[in-house]
């Protein structure tokens, strides 16, 4: 079988080289280089933490614990497995991480209330307030360094054969019989007899090609739900190993030393069209913020400021399966393309080669959306930590 998957990101190379070890001959179709797209601009929190419906906590529970397969299957360097501590300090975050962690031990997710020196004994430089209540840790999350895993990709699917081929924009879909091809603007054709979208929020433009209308939510103002600020500092010597949420920030480590930002409650102003410097207000409040979370960050400073830019179907759930009027294109489409990605992979990978359907994808179909098949509901405000 020859397929080709539009889209380099950490989605499409997942499916792309679980196609490839299937014996597949896969070609990737790239616009600009891998991961340029929403996979650059994530915060990368790997959980199934604040997901519902039970559909989506579960397909999002899978691609948890796929992240640590793959992790033990290999060096793992992309990941960092060291759990979620959240601390709760004002009064709607305190209810809310109550309930939560209550709703997420009922259904058997690791989740636990501990104490303030358990907490230090996990994350020895935070800061607790002496009103900090509750406070839960989540053992089973993770942080993702999603250029690593890129890497990590990129490599397996070259030594599987795969061809990447980077800087070039799909024309048009074409159909010779019954055999697909993909013109691309320098106008090669590529042959095969499956076509698989992974372009996130780039999907609704991709299949307006093929004739079909797949809604994705798209930025219409600043702070809207699809964008986001993420901030990164210069190397701090900060003792941190996990993920942390407050109710001010949430952090993770980016790499050697620095530490990757992210206030929920100033994306009000984010804009992908206008870029604040990093020294700007914005910087310094996160700073600010910063400083009353970890001990030893008086030397911080923010070298990075960026908007991420969300790819979310409209309804905010996942998009897996074949349009039902092009059942030769294949459309993944998610929010949670990290936490996801290893778990999509291989669900797509086996749905397209072997023709079985996968349950975790049965709620998740494209035509629910497709061409205004049924209303969509409109995206939950963010909660404290939510993504």
């Amino acid at each position: 079988m020859q397929v080709v998957v539009i889209g380099a990101g950490v989605i499409g190379l997942s499916v792309a080289t679980e196609l490839a070890r299937r014996g597949a001959g896969v070609t990737v179709v790239e616009q600009k280089a891998p991961g340029a797209g929403t996979s650059a601009t994530s915060y990368a929190w790997v959980n199934a933490n604040n997901k519902e419906p039970r559909d989506y906590y579960e397909l999002n529970l899978a691609g948890l614990e796929a992240h640590h397969r793959l992790a033990q299957a290999t060096d793992g360097r992309w990941i960092g497995a060291g759990g979620h501590v959240e601390v709760a300090t004002d009064s709607v975050h305190r209810e809310e991480l109550g309930r939560r962690v209550a709703r997420l031990r009922d259904l058997g997710y690791e989740a636990e209330l501990i104490t303030p020196a358990r907490a230090r004994q996990l994350v020895p430089d935070l800061i607790i307030p002496a009103d900090a209540a509750p406070i839960a840790y989540f053992a089973r999350e993770a942080y993702c360094y999603p250029q690593l895993y890129l890497a990590y990709l990129l490599t397996t699917a070259a030594d599987l054969g795969v061809r990447v081929i980077n800087g070039a924009q799909v024309e048009s879909f074409e159909v010779a019989g019954d055999r697909p091809m993909v013109r691309l603007a320098d106008g090669s054709v590529i042959g095969c007899e499956q076509v698989v979208s992974c372009v996130g929020r780039w999907t609704e433009t991709l299949l307006t090609q093929a004739g079909v209308t797949l809604p994705m939510a798209t930025f219409e103002h600043p702070g809207d739900v699809t964008v986001g600020y993420l901030a990164v500092t210069n190397p701090l010597p900060v003792s941190l190993a996990r993920l942390v949420t407050t109710s001010q920030l949430n952090v993770h480590p980016d790499g050697g030393g620095r530490l990757m930002l992210q206030a929920l409650d100033l994306d009000g102003t984010a804009d992908p069209r206008e870029l604040p410097t990093t020294d700007s207000p914005l910087g310094e409040e996160l700073l600010d913020r910063l400083a009353g979370v970890l001990r030893n960050t008086v030397t911080a400073s923010i070298v990075e400021l960026r908007v991420g830019q969300r790819a979310i179907p409209a309804d905010g759930l996942t998009v897996a399966g074949p349009l039902p009027s092009v059942p030769w294109l294949y459309v993944v489409a998610t929010h949670s393309g990290v936490t996801l990605a290893p778990l999509l992979g291989n669900l797509v990978a086996e749905e397209i080669s072997s023709a079985t359907a996968q349950d975790l994808l049965t709620a998740f179909r494209p035509d629910r959306l497709v061409n205004g098949a049924v209303g969509h509901t409109p995206l939950a405000a963010r909660r404290p930590g939510q993504q």
